[in-house]
């Protein structure tokens, strides 16, 4: 272990935090490997209600670490090919499989440079908080690449198609503001308030029903590739789960009473 992504857990919150930090977090075959490590320790941790992803120093992620990636360029094409394609295939894809399939929230805690993988990261998060100083862009085009880690499955989905494409294959620069115009952001902060406004939203999930959260993550997961039919078929046995759940009747219970729900996540 390289220790190039760290797993944390406190108070019921598991932060994962990419932990390269004089190299702007950029992504390296150790931490490749590290990161798929991390994330099914992470699957398998009991009795944590939300999930932080973050990055140490100043920065989110840089994108991928490109002197690392050229200490593959005296392979010829053909086994350049195989090798990038091995490793996506063994560590990137799993990991964000891994990420996506999580049934608590997840929240991207991100500032600095978001470029490349680190953004394909944060879309396949729940939720983006976004420190006012944060710069992305897609990064790939730039180095002849097109994309990894899923984000021309999120990016789309976000954006639209139109603007996903333009964001491809120009890569230009943006900043938080327009991150937030374009959706790819839920708030932008000031820089100071970054740790805070996070751990405000974490402890406002904690408190809501968690286990109707995992419900609608699922729902809203499959939704793009379901019929309509199918899909009220999902949400009526996702309805039916959570109406059996204590959650459910301290729910109406407090809002007939006019208190705020204790919810237990159960």
């Amino acid at each position: 272990m390289a220790n190039t992504v760290l797993l944390e857990v406190a108070n019921r919150v598991a932060t994962l935090t990419l932990n390269r930090p004089e190299q702007l977090n950029a992504l390296s075959t150790p931490m490749m490997e590290d990161l798929l490590t991390e994330v099914r320790r992470l699957r398998d941790l009991k009795d944590v209600d939300v999930v932080v992803v973050t990055g140490a120093g100043d920065h989110f992620m840089a994108g991928g670490d490109l002197k690392d990636f050229s200490t593959q360029l005296h392979l010829g094409p053909q086994a350049r090919l195989v090798a990038f394609r091995a490793l996506i295939e063994k560590y990137i894809n799993p990991s964000v499989e891994i990420l996506q399939a999580l049934p608590q929230p997840v929240i991207a805690k991100v500032r600095g440079a978001c470029a490349g993988f680190g953004l394909s990261m944060m879309l396949g998060c729940d939720l983006v908080v976004c420190a006012d100083n944060t710069k992305f862009t897609t990064a790939y085009s730039a180095i002849g690449l097109p994309a990894d880690g899923g984000m021309t499955y999120f990016l789309p989905r976000v954006v639209g198609a139109r603007k996903a494409m333009e964001l491809m294959l120009l890569a230009d620069r943006f900043d938080a503001a327009e991150a937030q115009r374009l959706n790819l952001v839920n708030r932008v902060v000031p820089l100071a308030e970054l740790d805070a406004e996070t751990d405000k939203l974490v402890a406002r999930l904690q408190s809501g029903p968690r286990f109707a959260y995992g419900e609608i993550k699922r729902l809203l997961a499959a939704s793009h590739d379901q019929k309509l039919e199918s899909q009220l078929q999902s949400e009526a046995e996702a309805f039916g789960r959570c109406g059996g759940t204590e959650d459910f009747a301290e729910g109406v219970t407090a809002f007939l009473a006019k208190r705020k729900p204790e919810f237990r996540g159960a």
